[in-house]
């Protein structure tokens, strides 16, 4: 694990567990999350994976790898896309953008390799060249609304919620000092699960179908087959429902403790002795909502009821209908 040189900066504490590697916050998580949600400052994402591929064949060659419709991607065109077993459950989650040579992939912190060696073992008879760029280039986003320049022939993947630049590690440091206040990744993840976005790791676990966290949406190409786990996702998409559904939860907030990823929900009705229908994914101390949270749920959990995640009670919000 490479640890990015803001560590160094004024106030910088480290973040834990999947975000290991940058900073966490910088001193006033809160002040973080407004500049964030005001277009101003930018957040280290130095720690995670970045894979190119380039070669003549590398988008029609990724079209019949990814759940995405990515043969004709035009260049500076952003995409999500997922690598699933034949089971149809998430192993990858990529997010991508092709400058017209090189398609540009960013990925969950140490899965790069795993995705490079199921890469390599497709590649067959394809004009195509997958490397790891992680200890070449970092990451850093920047809010939507931001107006920090970024130079020219830097891959850039913009989308709704802001820009996701792929830095020279070697003009990172110059970069973070001209783009404004930094912000730690605590700030980031608040807004992520205020927007519902799921992240692999958090809210997936190894049985996970994109079905059940609103990635049908975002990150499947529904007319499209020939990617391993398509029969699965077109026979829940057309014959049944997911098993699971995500679920937003504004949290109590009395309690001074969060629920951490991986803590059981029970109905509320039912005590803390009643049946676990499910469990917290992420959460987060939002400066507007106060405590929220992400929790994957039975798909028959009531979407009217007040649940509990340990002792802390929890109303929903539906991110997926059951």
């Amino acid at each position: 694990m490479t640890k990015s040189p803001l560590l160094s900066l004024p106030g910088a504490v480290a973040a834990e567990g999947p975000d290991e590697g940058v900073a966490a916050h910088y001193g006033d998580l809160f002040r973080e999350q407004r500049a964030l949600a005001g277009g101003t400052g930018f957040v280290d994402l130095s720690h995670r994976g970045i894979v190119t591929v380039s070669g003549d064949d590398r988008l029609a060659w990724l079209h019949l790898l990814l759940t995405q419709h990515v043969e004709n991607l035009p260049p500076g065109q952003a995409t999500e896309a997922l690598v699933l077993s034949a089971h149809g459950h998430i192993e990858h989650a990529l997010y991508l953008v092709d400058d017209g040579s090189t398609t540009w992939i960013h990925v969950e912190p140490g899965t790069q390799g795993a995705l490079l060696a199921y890469l390599e073992s497709m590649k067959f008879f394809y004009r195509v060249e997958a490397a790891d760029a992680s200890e070449q280039y970092a990451l850093v986003y920047l809010p939507a609304g931001s107006i920090t320049a970024v130079p020219a022939g830097w891959p850039v993947r913009e989308t709704p919620y802001g820009r996701d630049v792929f830095v020279p590690r070697a003009e990172f440091e110059d970069f973070a000092g001209t783009a404004g206040p930094a912000i730690g990744s605590l700030a980031h993840e608040a807004l992520r699960i205020e927007a519902h976005r799921p992240r692999l790791g958090l809210e997936t676990d190894h049985r996970t179908i994109p079905h059940e966290l609103g990635w049908l949406e975002s990150a499947v190409h529904l007319q499209k087959g020939c990617y391993r786990g398509q029969e699965t996702v077109a026979r829940v998409h057309n014959l049944g429902r997911p098993p699971r559904r995500l679920v937003f939860l504004h949290l109590d907030g009395s309690e001074v403790r969060l629920p951490g990823h991986g803590t059981p929900v029970r109905l509320a009705a039912d005590g803390e002795e009643g049946r676990p229908v499910g469990f917290i994914t992420s959460s987060a101390r939002h400066w507007e909502l106060g405590p929220i949270a992400l929790a994957l749920v039975k798909r028959n959990t009531p979407a009217e009821a007040t649940l509990l995640a340990e002792d802390t009670a929890a109303t929903q919000e539906t991110v997926v209908a059951g």
